[in-house]
């Protein structure tokens, strides 16, 4: 485990009243979940997420009282000699994008967990680009023996579990998350046994969201000539609104199934499973509830005749206005063609096809995302 550990934060961490302790010493604690909290300190969505995470963490691990470096500062082999409780085998690591040291020192002081000391500026900017953070707080769980990622969306477990009782919080099976009523646009339901042997569009979207609504007109089109083909295909809504009335509006709209809007646990659950930071998004599935794509919504724009569905990723894109958003992503290689000639972009894409297969290949094989996605780009 700690060899893990030690690749991904480096030797030594801090408390928040400043002593460093070493990586290694979390394997010999029984570590088992690792939380990595990304944020600011001058961000005020961070600021309320610490207050509540303080006391989460808390009660997760059973500390008294959760005061600044309660239960985080324990040296090498704290907790060795008994077998920690499943749930206090929670660490929890904070990833500043601060740029000021005293505002860092003073925002980490009150944090019952650990930091990456604040001189790691390169290893948190390869953090924030190995998990893809686009917007912040933002909070991960990983396994802390295998470094696969558990859950991408911490803050919904904070809501939705705040006393822990489905720690760890792994991924569950879509059938599984996804049991129970479906709504149509008519008002009648349908039970989620009925999308069996059916690619599944996962839509998380709302009404108050322009570029949703824009892409809901794309999609019901789709969506049509999709089902006219004879594809067995369904799309799930899987509503933000901020209210009923909103939410029955919009769904009016659409000619697919829905979650209840009342069903705000299963919802939340969805959002949870794919790790959703931003609407909207159109996860599409397999028939057996595998991803096919995290990136529907660049897809169903690219393609409009849906001659690629089920879109299974290409290792390289033509840079297009419509796909361009995934440049905000992470790191990307993209080739520049100084020419007009669609044959000379397809000899770029023949040139580094190789290369990205065989990332993507590698970090399949490890079941995690390729670090890097790669483009070419003409005119």
């Amino acid at each position: 485990m700690s060899g893990f550990l030690e690749e991904l934060l480096g030797e030594k961490l801090v408390t928040g009243g400043g002593e460093e302790v070493d990586v290694h010493s979390l394997g010999a604690r029984g570590i088992s979940l690792l939380g990595l909290y990304f944020g600011c300190s001058l961000s005020a969505p961070c600021a309320q997420l610490s207050a509540s995470l303080a006391a989460f963490y808390g009660r997760l691990r059973g500390d008294s009282a959760a005061g600044p470096g309660a239960g985080a500062g324990a040296g090498p082999g704290a907790g060795a000699a008994a077998e920690p409780e499943p749930r206090r085998r929670l660490e929890i690591v904070f990833v500043s994008s601060d740029q000021d040291q005293r505002q860092w020192q003073d925002f980490v002081r009150d944090m019952p967990w650990l930091a990456l000391p604040y001189k790691e500026k390169h290893r948190k900017l390869k953090l924030w680009n190995k998990y893809r953070i686009s917007n912040i707080p933002s909070l991960i769980f990983l396994d802390a023996t295998t470094g696969k990622v558990v859950c991408r969306n911490g803050l919904l477990v904070i809501r939705d579990d705040p006393e822990g009782l489905e720690f760890p919080w792994g991924p569950k099976p879509f059938r599984e998350v996804i049991e129970g009523p479906l709504l149509q646009n008519n008002g009648q339901s349908m039970e989620s046994s009925s999308l069996e042997g059916s690619h599944v569009g996962v839509y998380f979207s709302a009404h108050w969201c322009p570029p949703c609504r824009s892409l809901t007109r794309v999609l019901v089109e789709s969506y049509r000539k999709i089902k006219e083909a004879g594809q067995k295909f369904e799309i799930i809504f899987v509503s933000a609104d901020r209210s009923e009335e909103s939410f029955k509006q919009y769904f009016s709209e659409m000619p697919w199934l829905a979650v209840p809007y009342a069903d705000e646990a299963r919802r939340s659950r969805l959002n949870r499973l794919y790790g959703i930071q931003g609407i909207p998004t159109l996860i599409v599935l397999d028939p057996q509830g595998e991803v096919i794509t995290r990136q529907g919504r660049v897809e169903v724009l690219n393609d409009e005749d849906c001659r690629e569905f089920p879109w299974h990723p290409k290792p390289v894109l033509e840079l297009s206005d419509s796909n361009a958003v995934q440049l905000n992503e992470g790191p990307c290689l993209v080739l520049f063609v100084d020419s007009e000639d669609d044959g000379e972009s397809e000899a770029a894409k023949q040139l580094i096809q190789p290369i990205a297969e065989k990332i993507i290949a590698k970090y399949k094989a490890k079941e995690e995302e390729a670090p890097l996605l790669f483009f070419v780009a003409g005119e």
